[in-house]
């Protein structure tokens, strides 16, 4: 399976020049695609395939006074920006014609040089290279300083240097990882995940939400406040931005880190793992939504499902509709309602549940009575014998 490494760049002030140059030449291509694809739209003429495409914006263009500039970066750069936007129209294609899962794709857009967050690609057509010294050459930009935080497990197939809201310079590479394998557990687990707590287990382990997003408001208000009294376009709101930007990556890096320690130690204790999964679409439309996303229970699910696919484990996600909140763990007896306010409940056969710890028992049992039916198993339960003292049809009974 494919995997990214993350490594943090530090560019000096020529790379950082050479570096600008290249994101705005992918920009301007990625956009002079667009434009001419829309021209042809409006003209009512055939679209335009990819290698004419090509041919127009990069290699015609270089040609011409007003885009002769663009020859001062990699031609991979420019190829890989020009198949980000055939990427983006088949996308969006494919879901006009319903062929594409998950929500509607929308049609591409011009690219901004105003957005706070600029990346550039390279292959290995590109012929970019570490050295044995550490550095990271890029052409046409030079040896590019890395902080190792580890190895890279295999050859990259690719780079992207991302350049983020905080100004920071990353290296994105991506690597053919094969799949590994952990002694195996005797241990499964359901996980219901939450706001009270981030997460809970069927085993009852109760995990804090940290809330980092909580934690910072007090400092990024005052920063935010700072931010918006400075004077649009001047340099001390560029510095004031960069404050409240670099604010936000630390909550993001944060939380980030707390996802992978724990989803490394689910996996790294059970067999099998099993998630509900959530609509977090709509509870983030919701007035929880800042909560929901400061939780940030899509990454985390994502972060279980690749690391077990990884490391030979089992993951497999409940149906949202499941109630698993409402059900009782011990009879089965499925209850009219549960308001969120309700944390405890006793049901009618006298057991007394943990709203949370329940559902993360049902969810626990329906992962394993799914994979039994995926297995073989039976579905359904077997045919029972009718006793004579049930009630039967009369005939002629309509």
């Amino acid at each position: 399976m494919q995997l990214r490494y993350q490594y943090r760049l530090h560019p000096d002030a020529a790379q950082h020049e050479a570096l600008a140059r290249a994101f705005g030449c992918a920009r301007t291509v990625f956009n002079d695609g667009l434009r001419a694809r829309q021209d042809a739209r409006e003209a009512g003429l055939p679209y335009i395939v990819d290698g004419e495409l090509s041919k127009r914006v990069i290699t015609e263009a270089k040609k011409t006074p007003e885009r002769a500039w663009l020859g001062e970066v990699s031609a991979v750069v420019l190829q890989q920006a020009l198949a980000d936007l055939n990427t983006a129209y088949r996308n969006f294609f494919a879901s006009v014609a319903g062929k594409r899962k998950g929500p509607k794709a929308a049609p591409p857009r011009f690219r901004s040089r105003k957005d706070n967050r600029q990346a550039i690609r390279f292959t290995k057509n590109a012929r970019f290279a570490i050295m044995p010294g550490g550095k990271l050459r890029l052409p046409k930009i030079g040896d590019v300083e890395v902080r190792w935080s580890r190895a890279l497990p295999a050859e990259p197939s690719s780079v992207t240097v991302v350049k983020d809201a905080a100004g920071r310079y990353f290296a994105s590479f991506v690597v053919e990882v094969a799949e590994q394998s952990l002694p195996p557990a005797d241990a499964e687990v359901g996980i219901d995940l939450g706001l009270a707590h981030f997460a809970v287990t069927s085993e009852g382990w109760k995990i804090d939400s940290p809330r980092f997003l909580r934690r910072a408001e007090k400092k990024l208000k005052k920063l935010q406040r700072a931010l918006s009294r400075k004077e649009k376009g001047s340099n001390n709101r560029a510095k004031a931005r960069r404050k409240v930007a670099r604010q936000h990556a630390k909550v993001t890096d944060t939380r980030h880190e707390f996802h992978h320690q724990l989803s490394t130690q689910i996996i790294r204790d059970n067999q099998a793992v099993h998630v509900e999964d959530l609509a977090v679409v709509g509870l983030a439309r919701t007035k929880l939504a800042k909560s929901v996303h400061d939780a940030g229970w899509s990454q985390f699910i994502a972060m279980l499902e690749y690391k077990a696919k990884l490391y030979g484990r089992t993951f497999h996600r409940i149906d949202r509709w499941f109630p698993s909140s409402k059900l009782c763990s011990e009879c089965g007896a499925l209850q009219e309602s549960m308001p969120l306010n309700v944390r405890s409940w006793i049901c009618a056969c006298g057991a007394a549940h943990d709203r949370d710890v329940n559902a993360a028992i049902n969810i626990l049992a329906a992962g394993r009575a799914d994979r039994r039916n995926a297995c073989g198993g039976p579905v359904r339960p077997p045919l029972a014998v009718a006793q004579p003292s049930e009630a039967g049809s009369h005939r002629g009974a309509a």
